[in-house]
């Protein structure tokens, strides 16, 4: 069963993204003539259709592998206001989870990708289409070869952000900048035990570019009663429930300023995440306690 279960959900994932994407795409070809309004226009339908795409994975997983979505404090989000959401980040899993957990209920969520992902097949285009950033990541040696790099990444995310402040959007950072495994919490040495170290350049740039836009922060943590799961444990029905604790949050004018030029912000900024993951660790060992 949990092998039938995973072929047809897999072929109804990809037949639900094959159709869906066709609109996508066209409104988003369609965007590239310089007509302001017809740009907002089309990245308005592009992002119900994406939205209507998300709702039919979400029927996919009711039908073929259904799981119970235990969800705490998601209070005061409306369509219409500015957010940023910020999760830890265990799974592919997890970005099904969150558009399932908040679809329709705030504006569609925009992801920061890396730029090799617009060559996924199909997937790719459409994420070009919905104006998700696609970013380079810049090592520290990277730096020291060419300092030219630096402020290469602000730059994308105020360009991203231009795109952003022409209607409501929510955007999806997560902070610790890639997937938690116990080779990279062991190698990194992170003092927290469920999570990763979190990276502060990707949000502390969206709050300089738009924190006077931003109406509130999105905490999510997400944890798997059963462990973490594979999209491939996903799609058989392996994954019986999931926990998820969301807090909204003010944003603190504290926290917008010149990342990268002020030193003091910077440290102070870093500190306050910092003190926000201590919080989530603390939030996972709990679900974990009464999960079991």
């Amino acid at each position: 069963m949990s092998l039938i279960r995973c072929i047809f959900s897999i072929l109804l994932y990809t037949l639900n993204t094959v159709i869906w994407f066709i609109p996508i795409f066209i409104f988003g070809l369609i965007k590239l003539l310089p007509i302001k309004a017809l740009q907002k226009a089309m990245s308005w339908a592009a992002k119900k259709c994406a939205s209507m795409w998300v709702t039919c994975n979400s029927l996919t997983q009711n039908v073929f592998t259904p799981y119970k979505l235990n969800v705490t404090g998601l209070e005061q989000v409306k369509l219409k206001d500015w957010y940023l959401i910020i999760a830890n980040h265990q799974s592919w899993v997890d970005i099904l989870v969150l558009q399932r957990l908040l679809n329709r209920r705030i504006p569609f969520l925009n992801f920061f990708l890396k730029k090799e992902l617009i060559y996924v097949p199909i997937l790719g285009l459409a994420w070009w289409a919905l104006d998700f950033p696609f970013m380079t990541r810049t090592s520290k040696s990277q730096l020291k070869k060419n300092p030219k790099l630096r402020g290469k990444d602000l730059e994308t995310t105020r360009k991203a952000c231009e795109k952003f402040k022409e209607m409501p959007v929510s955007i999806v950072n997560f902070v610790e900048g890639t997937r938690y495994t116990p080779a990279k919490h062991q190698r990194q040495n992170s003092p927290f035990p469920h999570l990763l170290k979190p990276k502060a350049g990707g949000i502390a740039f969206v709050m300089q570019a738009m924190g006077d836009q931003i109406s509130k922060v999105v905490n999510v943590t997400i944890q798997y009663p059963d462990g973490i799961p594979t999209f491939v444990d996903f799609a058989s029905g392996r994954v019986k429930s999931i926990n998820v604790h969301v807090e909204v949050m003010p944003v603190s004018e504290e926290l917008i300023g010149d990342y990268t030029g002020d030193n003091e912000f910077r440290v102070r900024f870093q500190s306050e995440l910092n003190r926000l993951w201590q919080d989530k660790e603390q939030q996972l060992t709990q679900l974990e306690q009464q999960s079991k």
